[in-house]
């Protein structure tokens, strides 16, 4: 299985597409090679300044504690618990994790391992050798190893509360189909879906894949941000919090941490749009509804 890295740099870095192309090699994608840390470091790209934010220790120190806690389960439960502080320890703003170039270089520079004991594939019948897909070290946001959790706990964070990403990021198949959603930045519409689910109206996959489909052919026709206003957002909690990282200590491992402190999404919000997409749902082919269905693994 691939190790942890004998290099690990103390500090981030950007990885470009290309560079990070030619590290995704037939072994690494198996687990049977490690990354040649020493080469990738000489063509990552430093990031700019010396803030705390961009130390790689405390990120690396999470990885470590999340595959020691999740050692004996799923990996896929990993995904609840690593979200919500990884998305606290970087303290990113959403222009700075829009750039591929920081998730290439944190799932091959920093943690490597991680991508392979979390996503490689369940061995087969056929006899065909597990692997983790290309796309989970360079991929897009929904489908990289560390992007798909910090935008997860992005969009499904209630203001700095992070209990509602618990409720997404452990259910994979709506942590896979939602990210996928434009209509998931509007605030409301994400809170509304995860009452949904912790109310027990949608349980299983195939459930949660109607319903993202429901919700998303509706807002062609239906405007969510006018039957569902959204508070007018405030930039000032998020610069501060991003500035306090100078000074904070490590995200807590058994508590959730908080986020920037902004505004919660309105209630009365939420409840109009609970009660929509609940109509929607009733009316939604679900494939096999008559049928138990335990959710499903993503992993490829």
């Amino acid at each position: 299985m691939t190790d942890k890295p004998m290099y690990v740099p103390e500090r981030l870095a950007l990885l470009a597409d290309l560079n990070a192309a030619q590290y995704l090699t037939e072994g690494l994608l198996t687990g049977k090679e490690d990354v040649p840390a020493i080469g990738l470091k000489k063509i990552a790209e430093p990031l700019p300044g010396d803030e705390a934010r961009g130390a790689s220790a405390p990120v690396r120190d999470l990885v470590d504690d999340a595959m020691h806690a999740f050692r004996d389960g799923r990996p896929t439960a990993a995904d609840a618990w690593l979200a919500p502080r990884l998305h606290a320890t970087l303290r990113l703003s959403r222009r700075e994790a829009a750039d591929r170039r920081l998730w290439n270089h944190l799932a091959l520079g920093v943690a490597p391992d991680y991508v392979v004991w979390r996503h490689l594939s369940e061995p087969k019948k056929d006899g065909e050798t597990p692997k983790v897909a290309a796309d989970r070290f360079r991929g897009p946001a929904y489908k990289q190893a560390f992007a798909r959790l910090w935008w997860a706990a992005e969009l499904f964070r209630n203001g700095s509360d992070y209990a509602p990403v618990v409720t997404v990021c452990s259910n994979q198949d709506m942590l896979n189909s939602s990210l996928r959603l434009d209509v998931i930045d509007h605030r409301p519409t994400a809170q509304a879906m995860v009452r949904l689910i912790e109310r027990g109206t949608v349980r299983t996959g195939r459930d949660v894949n109607a319903l993202a489909a429901a919700i998303n052919a509706s807002a062609a026709t239906l405007m969510y941000d006018v039957i569902a206003p959204d508070a007018e957002r405030d930039g000032r909690p998020l610069l501060e919090w991003i500035e306090a990282a100078e000074s904070a200590p490590a995200v807590p491992r058994r508590a959730l941490p908080e986020g920037p402190n902004e505004e919660a999404v309105p209630e009365a919000s939420v409840a109009a749009l609970v009660g929509r997409f609940a109509g929607l749902f009733a009316d939604a082919p679900v494939r096999g509804k008559a049928t138990t269905d335990e959710g499903s693994d993503d992993r490829p």
